[in-house]
């Protein structure tokens, strides 16, 4: 029985030493990630995608006026196929605008992600590289919804991995 209390011990307590020195690390990617120029110059380029998008929306838009308008001052005599091919006509347009407003959502996601994705990358890199140069355990992203209490030896990284980055 001794033997075995004395067994479990001695498999224990390395386990106790290992855990003191755990150094966790907490890095703000959010902060990180406004400070850097590339992503200013991606939100540049994504708002000018937008504002373009949103030329074209624009007129999509006055073209669909000028057709309901059309549809709506028809005269009450007017020639039943005619009516129901304006009518039509309207009804395809509103499914094109609704199409192009899917298209511009599903682009205007890829482009984001296309830009975005080497940024974070990098960003992650640089979190890699020093969390192995301030041999860190473990390296997590400071989230105030996730992480409700943290105390020594946890460690604000935000600094040191904006520094790896020349921020």
């Amino acid at each position: 029985m001794l033997k075995k209390i004395l067994v479990a011990v001695a498999l224990a307590l390395p386990m106790f030493a290992s855990a003191q020195t755990l150094k966790v690390g907490l890095v703000d990617i959010n902060e990180v990630l406004a400070a850097m120029p590339e992503t200013k110059a991606a939100q540049t380029k994504l708002e000018e995608a937008q504002k373009r998008y949103e030329a074209e929306y624009q007129k999509l838009g006055e073209e669909f006026q000028k057709k309901y308008e059309e549809v709506a001052n028809m005269k009450a005599d007017e020639l039943p196929a005619i009516k129901e091919r304006k009518t039509r006509e309207l009804q395809e347009f509103q499914q094109k605008i609704s199409q192009f407003e899917q298209q511009v959502q599903t682009s205007m996601a890829q482009m984001q992600e296309a830009e975005l994705a080497p940024i974070y990358q990098k960003i992650n890199t640089a979190i890699e590289a020093v969390g192995k140069e301030g041999n860190f355990s473990l390296m997590q992203m400071n989230n105030p919804q996730i992480v409700l209490f943290y105390q020594d030896p946890v460690v604000n990284a935000t600094p040191l991995v904006k520094q790896k980055l020349g921020l």
